[in-house]
């Protein structure tokens, strides 16, 4: 395994972050302890999970990842082997099972939030708390382009981060982070806790994939001048990059044939560029999925990489993937297709 420091912090986090979010959905309990088992095993130390989880989010399993990463602390007595991150939800008016559907990312919300999380975890403080999407209108979740909208109703990000201050404080929150933000909102975080004396972001997490590489335009300079490292969620976008969906596959247990509302990757232009990266990774004798997340990790600005498996086979291979180099004629075929096709999936 290779570590990267989380930040400006002195902690080391596991270049490969386990994902948690389909435990208590797609995966069991048993599934779930099965996979943090052989993780640690091989030197992940770094987990990150959501209140949200397990996707997708119902009311029958909201908190149950939580619920079931805390029932394997108790049993394995390994918490203090773990770098625990999780996140607080933003507005949750598509979600009025969480807060009666009035989540916000004030003081109230993300105090509650972070005490059941702690409660569920069996844990007393999370290293790194996250917010999960930002509290304004904002382009995230797949949206590139921004639209100037009414503002009134927004959070402020001052409020915001004097809450995650109170927690820091009292020793229940390490460090905090951000998720699903903007260039914009990232340097107001900064900003604030540079002149109000408020805690520091160390890592941004949002998606990045071969499919979506959006990430680079704004948020990577920042990311790396200001050592707020990437946490890539979605470096196989949805699976999609292993090529399992191409051809109008649909495989057993697969997410997308499961939930095919999920259609962030599979339109035609995400589907076209998605041939040719396998086709790049057969040419050099390669596995699609290991290609696409060596890529992931190759990247200067990232922290760690978070991977997500529903099946030990795919955790292992993924897992195996942290050894695996590429070629500069591989690089350079992944440019080329970057170019013909740029960030097809956003």
């Amino acid at each position: 395994m290779k570590y990267h420091k989380l930040g400006n912090t002195d902690i080391d986090v596991s270049v490969i972050c386990l994902g948690t979010m389909t435990w208590g959905g797609q995966n069991s309990e048993a599934e779930a302890f099965e996979q943090m088992d052989y993780a640690i095993a091989h030197g992940v130390n770094f987990f990150d999970t959501a209140e949200l989880y397990a996707i997708p989010p119902r009311a029958e399993t909201y908190g149950a990842t939580e619920r079931i990463i805390g029932n394997w602390f108790r049993q394995s007595g390994k918490r203090n082997d773990i770098i625990l991150a999780s996140k607080v939800c933003g507005p949750t008016g598509w979600c009025p099972h969480i807060r009666g559907g009035k989540a916000r990312l004030d003081a109230t919300n993300i105090i509650a939030a972070c005490e059941d999380s702690l409660q569920r975890l069996q844990t007393d403080h999370i290293d790194l708390y996250q917010v999960h999407w930002p509290d304004r209108n904002t382009n995230f979740f797949g949206k590139l382009g921004y639209t100037p909208a009414d503002d009134a109703c927004a959070m402020p990000i001052e409020e915001t981060l004097e809450a995650l201050n109170r927690l820091v404080q009292q020793g229940k929150v390490r460090h905090i982070g951000i998720s699903n933000e903007t260039p914009w909102g990232a340097m107001q975080y900064l900003h604030l806790a540079a002149t109000k004396e408020l805690p520091r972001i160390v890592s941004i997490q949002n998606p990045y994939n071969l499919l979506n590489r959006s990430f680079e335009v704004g948020l990577a300079e920042v990311s790396w001048r200001e050592q707020a490292g990437l946490l890539a969620y979605s470096p196989l976008a949805f699976g999609t990059l292993s090529g399992k969906y191409l051809h109008a596959a649909k495989p057993a247990g697969g997410r997308i044939t499961l939930f095919p509302d999920y259609t962030r990757y599979t339109n035609l232009q995400g589907q076209t560029a998605t041939a040719a990266y396998v086709n790049l990774a057969h040419e050099h004798g390669l596995d699609p999925a290991q290609m696409a997340l060596a890529f992931v990790y190759s990247r200067p600005f990232l922290t760690a990489a978070i991977i997500g498996a529903t099946s030990m086979q795919q955790l292992a291979d993924n897992i195996a993937s942290i050894d695996m180099a590429l070629s500069e004629n591989v690089l350079e075929g992944v440019e080329m297709i970057h170019t013909k096709h740029p960030n097809p999936c956003p």
